[in-house]
């Protein structure tokens, strides 16, 4: 139940962008999105990378480890390619939400797990941001028809990735960013998620939220079903210790981020339906993420 009411404002907030979505000009929400790409979801993602110290005897197993999640995610999203949209940037735009993932909740959740699991999932969250990134950037890359060179640089100079690298940098370091820079970092983080999901809320095709086809409910499903059953399945099979394999399942379970939709929209993407899959994905997940956490929890 904690988890559920924790999700509740995030839906408050899609259903306050869809009230807005037409009274306010459309250059308003594309400069909301601009301003998301730009700078404030970069901010999120350096302080969720750096904010805490990154063990290097955990880093190991469950740096590997959300790196093999991700990798899955893509591979099944992969299959739902004939079903989804004819052009590949569009689809693309759909594909990276079976593997990106949200922070915030990530953090909520494992409070609700294990307090002192906190800094394991920091670590996880360190290591799986620029590599979700990289491969967001890299499918939406390909999908606008860019050359290898172009899309080489398109994905170095991205500002979510450069971003997420140097967070894990910091907290490879071991060295606390000073409080002034961390604190102002951290105003900037606050405002990304509450203005992406006002932005989501007004590019969200309400009456198609809850129409799952086989490329919206494939899509659902393997970020929240077959993810971390195959976590579960893998951590078991090699006999992870209890708090890593918690933390690996528990990450894999994550409903997807609403960065989906800031990056969709940087690159020229059609934005309705990653509004839709991220809306939909944070809406199941207020029943199967305290699933997830109760079978943790009872082993």
């Amino acid at each position: 139940m904690g988890i559920a009411m924790a999700l509740l404002p995030s839906l408050g907030l899609l259903a306050l962008g869809g009230v807005f979505g037409k009274r306010l000009d459309q250059t308003v929400w594309r400069g909301i999105d601009t301003l998301n790409f730009q700078l404030l979801f970069p901010a999120l993602m350096f302080s969720a990378a750096a904010a805490r110290p990154i063990n290097l005897d955990d880093a190991a197993i469950i740096g590997l480890g959300v790196w093999g999640i991700l990798g899955v995610g893509l591979l099944l999203g992969w299959l739902l390619r004939p079903f989804g949209p004819d052009r590949f940037l569009d689809f693309a735009a759909g594909w990276q939400t079976a593997w990106r993932f949200n922070t915030a909740i990530g953090f909520v959740a494992i409070n609700a797990l294990d307090a002192d699991s906190a800094s394991l999932m920091a670590i996880a969250i360190g290591f799986a941001v620029p590599m979700a990134n990289l491969m967001a950037v890299t499918a939406l890359s390909m999908g606008k028809g860019l050359g290898l060179r172009k899309a080489v640089g398109k994905v170095a100079l991205n500002p979510f990735f450069l971003a997420a690298l140097g967070g894990v940098a910091v907290g490879l370091s071991g060295y606390p960013l000073p409080s002034v820079l961390s604190e102002g970092l951290n105003q900037l983080a606050l405002a990304a998620i509450p203005l992406a999901l006002l932005a989501i809320g007004a590019t969200l095709d309400w009456q198609g939220l809850m129409k799952l086809d086989i490329y919206t409910g494939g899509l659902n499903s393997i970020k929240l079903l077959a993810l971390p059953c195959i976590a579960w399945f893998v951590v078991h099979s090699f006999a992870i210790p209890k708090e890593q394999a918690s933390v690996l399942v528990l990450f894999a379970a994550l409903p997807t981020a609403s960065a989906a939709h800031v990056l969709a929209a940087a690159f020229g993407a059609d934005c309705r339906q990653p509004a839709t899959l991220i809306a939909q994905s944070t809406l199941l997940s207020c029943i199967s993420l305290p699933l997830w956490i109760a079978l943790q929890t009872s082993m």
